[in-house]
């Protein structure tokens, strides 16, 4: 037997004003999707932007239903929309926002298991890392240079 350590590296900004004026812009454009969830049943609205090789940004926000499996979150709602308006472009980085009707989100809100999958499918067939913005409603951010960062180990099709 033997034992192995995995770690990596976050970078943790205090306030937007830190980030560079690319992060800023995609972190206000997530904040912005936010706005546009459907969440009446968690009361907890994220929202998602996409910024892609050839400069567009896509956003995403969650999307729930009654029927809590057929909801979607705003990743994934972003993640999807960019490979299916703009197949084979890279996906350069992705900020995610999150607010709740119920109490303050002073924390940085990281993606679901089920978003860190599907991020990571598209980060492993482009082969590039995808750089991932996190943030609450208030408070500080945190910066990883690649989804994998944050799920380490990760399925994908060299599995199948």
């Amino acid at each position: 037997m033997r034992k192995q350590t995995i770690s990596f590296e976050l970078q943790v900004f205090d306030a937007i004003e830190q980030l560079d004026s690319q992060d800023q812009n995609l972190i206000q454009e997530a904040i912005k999707a936010r706005k546009n969830a459907y969440a009446p049943y968690s009361r907890f609205m994220v929202g998602a932007a996409v910024l892609l090789e050839n400069g567009a940004v896509i956003l995403g926000s969650n999307q729930e239903n009654a029927s809590y499996p057929s909801g979607l979150c705003a990743e994934r709602v972003a993640v999807f929309q960019a490979g299916s308006k703009y197949p084979g472009v890279t996906i350069k980085s992705i900020a995610i926002s999150a607010m709740s009707k119920t109490h303050l989100v002073d924390t940085p809100a990281a993606p679901c298991g089920n978003c860190r999958q599907a991020i990571s499918e598209y980060e492993f067939r482009q082969n590039e890392p995808i750089t991932i913005l996190m943030m609450g409603e208030k408070g500080e951010i945190i910066k990883c240079e690649s989804l994998s960062d944050i799920l380490p180990l990760g399925f994908n099709k060299t599995f199948l």
